[in-house]
């Protein structure tokens, strides 16, 4: 078995009983940053051996990992925020997975973009979530496709291309173009701002960007 186990965006109090409960049950957890998920894991006394799975090291463990749960091992893969697989790595083991016939169970529980999408006042009736643009090749293209959809769309952007990426977004999308930038979900330093994407780069030009961000767009009417 799989388990797939979201965890905390921010405050660590953001986490399900049930997934406190399978984090200590399972043989092994796997972790895209064994520090990170270290200091959730003593917050809630959970002993439970972290292995490292990450971007880097996918490809290579991807068999030795299924081997272990055809033997019967029940292990639980978690990200450093969020729901693994989404915008992080978890899509290669658990394809790996479901082509051996390994049980895989996804945990209810965060991901930034939703409580970004619920708060920011833009229509939530159809989305498109497009996580990270790619930083060189193919990124105007893929702002020229965003910029015609006539859903919200939802971008994830780091502190030091989010004015960059607001910029490019008023280019394609218009000034005008309705926006909501949320920053530090979940934490201390929490804020969210909807606004025209021209009023956006004012703001973020009078203060620097710090945190993670996600950026909800209005779509094209």
């Amino acid at each position: 078995m799989l388990y797939l186990v979201p965890t905390p965006i921010g405050n660590l109090e953001d986490i399900t009983l049930r997934a406190i409960r399978v984090l200590g049950e399972v043989d092994q957890i796997l972790a895209e940053d064994t520090r990170t998920s270290g200091v959730l894991l003593k917050h809630y006394n959970i002993t439970t051996e972290l292995k490292p799975y990450h971007s880097f090291n996918e490809h290579k463990v991807v068999d030795h990992l299924v081997a272990q749960m055809s033997n019967g091992m029940q292990l639980a893969l978690i990200t450093d925020a969020g729901t693994p697989g989404i915008s992080d790595p978890g899509f290669l083991l658990v394809r790996a997975c479901r082509k051996n016939n390994i049980p895989v169970t996804c945990l209810p529980g965060a991901a930034a973009f939703v409580p970004a999408l619920a708060a920011s006042g833009l229509p939530s009736d159809a989305f498109y979530f497009e996580g990270f643009l790619p930083h060189k090749k193919g990124r105007q293209t893929a702002l020229k496709r965003l910029a015609e959809l006539q859903s919200t769309f939802i971008l994830y952007e780091s502190p030091h291309r989010v004015l960059k990426c607001l910029e490019e977004l008023a280019e394609h999308c218009g000034p005008e173009r309705n926006a909501s930038v949320a920053r530090e979900i979940s934490k201390k330093f929490e804020e969210q701002i909807t606004a025209p994407l021209e009023t956006l780069i004012g703001h973020f030009q009078q203060h620097p960007p710090k945190g993670e961000f996600v950026v909800v767009v209005e779509g094209k009417k």
